[in-house]
């Protein structure tokens, strides 16, 4: 099986501390914040998950972008849920650090991709410009033999 990813375990963590608090919130938000919250927190892991088992690395940046986006929309839904009264200060400052912590971890795994795909697409200029300036060397040895002929 492979290794589960850090970010994703964190991920996971306060999607399911979103599904624990918005357990309280009222009837009346069944289908509404407390339902846009919760589809927005499984986004995250999701979207993580998608993008890493998508087998290229600008893939997995694009989903990283995505994720990024559901969690910025997730933390403007708990400013919302804070100020009607649904979560408790205790509940939003434990929430600030799952947030702030996932946040640091998907940016530091968009920075290490983006760094392996330009390193990549370095190493494949590279290995054309090698590949051109052999072919363009083999032709002028062979222009230098026909011409020698």
């Amino acid at each position: 099986m492979a290794r589960e990813l850090i970010v994703t375990k964190v991920a996971i963590e306060l999607c399911c501390e979103i599904y624990d608090i918005t357990r309280c919130f009222p009837e009346g938000e069944k289908y509404g914040l407390k339902s846009q919250m919760q589809r927005c927190a499984v986004s995250i892991p999701s979207n993580i998950e998608e993008g890493a088992h998508r087998g290229s690395s600008k893939d997995f940046l694009r989903f990283l972008f995505i994720a990024r986006g559901s969690l910025a929309e997730l933390k403007t839904q708990l400013r919302i849920a804070v100020r009607l009264g649904y979560i408790r200060s205790d509940e939003n400052e434990l929430l600030s650090r799952t947030y702030q912590l996932l946040n640091a971890l998907i940016n530091t795994l968009k920075l290490r991709i983006a760094e392996r795909t330009n390193s990549e697409a370095h190493e494949q200029r590279s290995a054309r410009i090698t590949k051109r300036t052999n072919s363009e060397a083999h032709e002028q040895r062979s222009a230098r033999i026909t011409n020698n002929e």
